[in-house]
């Protein structure tokens, strides 16, 4: 008989239900996502863009122009991948930029392509500069440089490609190096969406699911998801696995407000790490200015986390401001958190 013994660490991060990063859990998403571009709900701009984007392409009979898309994580850019390739009836390889660790990986899969294929390379900037000089004459002339033998006697060989369509999806695009971004056609930016675009996505999901739900309570979980398709859908499950257990079934305001509040998600959608960094720029450091370092170390937490996660919401809602000698809470935030606001802070360095 072997026995199974799990320690706990408590220095391992707690699972976040405000976690843009996709989780095994998520798998269930793969089947709620838009196939058409006229499913998809927000992003109105984009969508025009693309649309005039596949049209065009379409009435030329070529394939895409290679395509990158970038924002914060859980907005669609894996699905407006799938999209494009199934608006253009053509066959879509998923990979990511630190799965290709050698040239010879990326050479496998160009070479396995048909024309007009869609390859999608999620967190592009991950990808390395070997890989990516190999990307370069792919994207650019459609051809692979290939070294065969060694020394003197070796050679170059050039292969060419059909025509095929790269789709990159970042979520930090300063970090794509300025060749690659120069090489793709079209950038295009996900925003994060507003109130009546999530309350439709939930809608939508609730429905395919089968979940008994009504507009208010659709709506409270569409409030709480922080403008973000995946955590609206992650806490959407939350909240009908709630109604299942502690009320008839049905997704009410009131329940779905219990269930948000038990998971510690208020109404503006912030969780408690997101009021942890509020309450240690405020109560420890007199509301800022205070650098990422010391935030990141004082509630235990990685500084790309916050910077990544926490702080492009935060930013939004206007309840953290950024300046040269560190983050400051704002007024809204000391006002959210029930504190009292002091006008002058911690002095600054000039």
């Amino acid at each position: 008989m072997v026995a199974l013994f799990i320690c706990y660490n408590p220095s391992m991060p707690k699972q976040r239900p405000l976690d843009p990063e996709s989780k095994p859990d998520d798998r269930v998403d793969n089947a709620l996502r838009p196939q058409k571009l006229a499913d998809l709900i927000g992003q109105d701009q984009v969508k025009e863009n693309l649309s005039i984007l596949i049209d065009a392409a379409k009435h030329r009979g070529e394939a895409l122009d290679h395509v990158l898309f970038y924002g914060p994580p859980g907005l669609g850019k894996t699905t407006l991948a799938h999209v494009l390739g199934n608006e253009m009836g053509v066959n879509v390889k998923v990979t990511a930029g630190p799965a290709i660790e050698r040239a010879g990986d990326l050479a496998a899969i160009l070479t396995n392509l048909r024309a007009g294929d869609v390859i999608f390379i999620d967190e592009i900037h991950r990808l390395g500069r070997a890989v990516e000089e190999v990307l370069y004459p792919a994207m650019e002339d459609f051809s692979l440089d290939i070294v065969i033998g060694k020394g003197p006697s070796a050679r170059s060989l050039r292969l060419k490609l059909p025509r095929f369509t790269v789709v990159g999806a970042t979520t930090r695009l300063a970090l794509v190096t300025a060749p690659l971004r120069a090489r793709f056609g079209a950038v295009y930016r996900l925003d994060y969406y507003d109130i009546e675009a999530m309350r439709l996505i939930v809608a939508r999901a609730a429905g395919m699911l089968k979940v008994s739900a009504d507009e208010s309570g659709i709506r409270e979980v569409a409030k709480r998801a922080r403008g973000t398709p995946r955590i609206a859908l992650r806490l959407l499950r939350r909240v009908r696995d709630f109604a299942q257990v502690r009320a008839d079934g049905t997704i009410t305001q009131s329940v779905a407000k219990e269930a948000l509040d038990l998971l510690q998600v208020d109404p503006l959608g912030l969780d408690d790490v997101d009021r942890r960094v509020l309450r240690t720029i405020i109560e420890k450091y007199n509301g800022g200015p205070v650098g990422l370092n010391t935030i990141a170390a004082s509630i235990s937490e990685e500084q790309d986390t916050i910077m990544d996660v926490v702080e492009p919401y935060l930013l939004q809602l206007g309840f953290l401001d950024r300046t040269p000698q560190g983050r400051v809470a704002t007024k809204s935030a000391y006002e959210h958190l029930g504190l009292d606001y002091v006008e002058e802070g911690q002095p600054r360095l000039l």
